[in-house]
């Protein structure tokens, strides 16, 4: 995939959730915390510290496999998650209104996109994000470690719920995206949020109604477990106390790490026109959810 469409497909995910405003500690830009999977052998370990750049004084923590079930076990299979910890990754701390960046390697189940999401879901920001393995993985323990990471630089305590629900919502696009493609599942998802904030939903069978409505719409045959999956994370991002300013100020934030890329006179006009479009949805569902 292109690098411009990463980056797109990341800001069209980075307003579907934001966590209650947090209280920043004493993190200061250029910290850093390296995430390990518990199962590495010593030299695997050695590899990924050198490939990652790991300094003498990083923090390191350690991620393991139960950990990985207990975030993930309610929404994806054991056999997704696997029996070992492998991927590993670092964090590094940038300073406000720096945004937040990802670069994968030898992960192949999760996607940047998908991590960008998680993460801002969780509440990561203004952070460099490097994820690896010493091998193709599915990199389910990175996302597990870097939020755990961002606990301990940031010296905070994220919520359970919205822990939770970050995993959900990444694997929920995830396995669209395995099903009928990135740009379709991202696509759905947003058509989703558009027609809950133009038309709100007041039951739980309104908002089945209107999912099967958007995906009939864009030519997208969702099974039961996909359908029931939707419902239930909507409904559960319907119930979050989210302060919709922070979401504005994540898309603010992505709009300068497009870089060049908004510069370019053939997607200047394009770009500009979605984040404005983005912005007003964001008025209505302000309005929507704190009623």
């Amino acid at each position: 995939m292109k690098l411009w469409m990463k980056k797109l497909l990341t800001l069209t995910l980075v307003f579907s959730l934001v966590l209650p405003m947090l209280v920043v500690a004493d993190a200061a830009p250029g910290d850093v915390v390296i995430t390990l999977g518990e199962n590495l052998s010593e030299s695997q370990k050695q590899s990924l510290l050198s490939e990652m750049g790991a300094a003498s004084d990083d923090q390191i923590i350690y991620v393991t496999n139960e950990e990985e079930h207990h975030y993930l076990g309610n929404y994806i299979s054991a056999a997704r998650i696997g029996t070992r910890a492998l991927s590993s990754s670092k964090i590094t701390l940038r300073e406000s209104g720096a945004g937040l960046t990802v670069e994968t390697n030898n992960i192949d189940w999760v996607a940047e996109e998908m991590y960008a999401n998680a993460l801002i879901t969780a509440g990561v920001e203004d952070a460099d994000i490097y994820v690896t393995a010493p091998f193709n993985v599915s990199g389910t323990a990175a996302l597990t470690g870097l939020i755990k990471a961002y606990e301990i630089a940031m010296e905070i305590e994220i919520p359970e719920e919205q822990k939770q629900i970050a995993n959900e919502e990444m694997v929920r696009t995830g396995e669209l995206s395995e099903s009928i493609g990135v740009e379709e599942a991202t696509e759905l998802m947003n058509r989703i949020k558009e027609e809950i904030a133009n038309n709100p939903v007041e039951t739980e069978d309104d908002l089945r109604e209107l999912i099967r409505r958007v995906a009939q719409e864009l030519g997208i045959t969702l099974t039961d477990e996909e359908l029931n999956g939707l419902v239930s994370l909507f409904m559960r991002m319907k119930d979050l106390n989210i302060d919709w300013n922070q979401v504005q100020d994540q898309i603010t934030k992505v709009r300068d790490n497009l870089g060049d890329f908004l510069n370019r006179e053939d997607t200047q006009g394009f770009i500009r026109n979605f984040l404005d479009l983005i912005n007003r949805l964001i008025d209505s569902l302000r309005g929507l959810f704190s009623s």
